[in-house]
This record gives structure tokens, sequence and C-alpha cells, in this order.
């Protein structure tokens, strides 16, 4: 778990993004993480369903390739573990959003 919280860290300080502060929704999502790390070999988001074939799901490893029109249209991603910077001072909270993910990619 500790390496996966590094990771989500490193992803965030090199995007130029915050960790969302609400920790019983990080810690999930980080778990989720280190669960699909673990048993997948590589860090597919924990909201979506990964194929288990790491081509196939390419777009959703972590940070996946929807987190920056998330982020630029919505101030955060789909699971809400990034926001950016605006985001958090605007005193926002994170809602749902929609899913960028085609539906012939959704297992």
């Amino acid at each position: 778990m500790e390496e996966t919280r590094r990771f989500v860290q490193r992803v965030a300080r090199r995007g130029g993004y915050v960790v969302n502060p609400d920790s019983e929704h990080t810690e999930h999502l980080i778990d989720g993480l280190n669960r699909n790390v673990n048993r997948l070999g590589y860090y597919a988001c924990p909201c979506r369903d990964a194929s288990g074939d790491r081509k196939t799901d390419r777009d959703i490893c972590c940070p996946c390739v929807y987190n920056e029109p998330d982020q630029e249209e919505y101030g955060h991603c789909f699971c809400a573990l990034f926001l950016s910077r605006d985001f958090v001072e605007s005193g926002k909270t994170p809602r749902q959003i929609p899913e960028r993910r085609p539906a012939e990619k959704w297992t």
C-alpha cells in the first residue's frame, strides 16, 4: 500500500494536481489501485472495470488518458482522486462527471 500511496503522490506532483483531501475517498481509491497492481501488474483505474490486458486497458492506466480533459472541464478526474489546484482553491466538492471512455471499451 505504501508504494501505491507514493505512486499517487508522484502522479499528483508531476501533473500539478492535488490528491483529494477526503481521506476516506482517497484511501478507498488507493486500495483499489493497490489491488489492481497486485492482481493485474499495472495501476488500472479503480473506478472502471479492467479487462486484464494491459494493451486494452492502456487508456485507463492511472493517470488515465481521460484525466486531462476531465481536469480541464470539471476540475477533477472521473474518480476524483486528482483535483486541479484551481478546483481546490474554489472550495467546490467533486461531483459525478460523465464517463469519457467509449462504451465499446467497457468490459
